[in-house]
């Protein structure tokens, strides 16, 4: 409890600080705005392994490629959107809008030009994500999306949703599956953490060229295989 009450606390407070440090990059342009990502994570990860105990593993990096190309990941905890700071130059992560209106954090989301989508707005909403996608691949940003649209628990039902698929079928470039299992250790909207080892593990690239049925059945088996994997390594340690 004490390790996981630390952390929280040092947590919340270098975000406070970044937000003032990282300004002067935040007034000067977008791509100035992008720079404070991986430092402020690499704080994050820093507090995580010397306070929680909690380190990380990288498998599959023969995946990973500055090529135009979308990474669809599980998404179990908040460790997953810090990480991806830490292993691109500039992701442009898909989001939803609401996280734009967080006092200071949401500010930088904004400056910082991710794909903000606005959940129920329909087909308008899926056409301007496909939009500002594009203007991110353009300039050679990777695309983080979370098929699931929100954290959930390890070894839950999963429910994806259909705009990862839109963005495969008009982009037509690779999705790397991305498999996890951070929610062993840093549960959703959990209080206290857990030490130990996240894995994140990047598969085989889906190429272009898949019908959307299709392309979700490979998505979801690949993502979901890998991940129960993981699960069962982190309860086996």
């Amino acid at each position: 409890f004490l390790r996981s009450l630390a952390f929280n606390v040092c947590f919340t407070g270098w975000a406070l600080l970044a937000s003032v440090i990282f300004a002067p990059l935040f007034i000067i342009s977008a791509g100035a705005a992008q720079m404070s990502g991986r430092p402020w994570a690499a704080g994050c990860l820093f507090l995580a392994k010397h306070i929680l105990g909690l380190t990380y593993e990288i498998r599959g990096q023969k995946y990973l490629t500055y090529q135009p190309v979308i990474y669809a990941s599980k998404h179990q905890s908040a460790w997953d959107t810090i990480i991806f700071l830490i292993l691109f130059r500039s992701p442009a992560y898909v989001l939803k809008r609401e996280l734009l209106h967080i006092p200071g954090w949401g500010w930088y989301l904004w400056r910082m030009r991710m794909i903000a989508i606005d959940r129920t707005g329909g087909s308008a909403s899926v056409k301007q994500m496909i939009r500002q996608a594009k203007e991110a691949l353009g300039d050679r940003r990777p695309i983080i999306i979370y098929p699931e649209g929100t954290r959930t628990r390890p070894g839950a039902e999963p429910r994806y949703h259909p705009g990862t698929a839109a963005l495969y079928s008009m982009l037509h470039v690779p999705v790397i599956p991305v498999a996890l299992n951070s929610g062993c250790f840093w549960g959703k909207n959990a209080f206290q953490k857990k030490p130990g080892k996240v894995i994140i593990e990047f598969l085989p690239p889906i190429e272009p060229g898949m019908d959307r049925d299709e392309f979700n059945r490979t998505l979801q088996t690949a993502i979901e295989t890998a991940s129960l994997k993981l699960l069962t390594e982190a309860q086996e340690k």
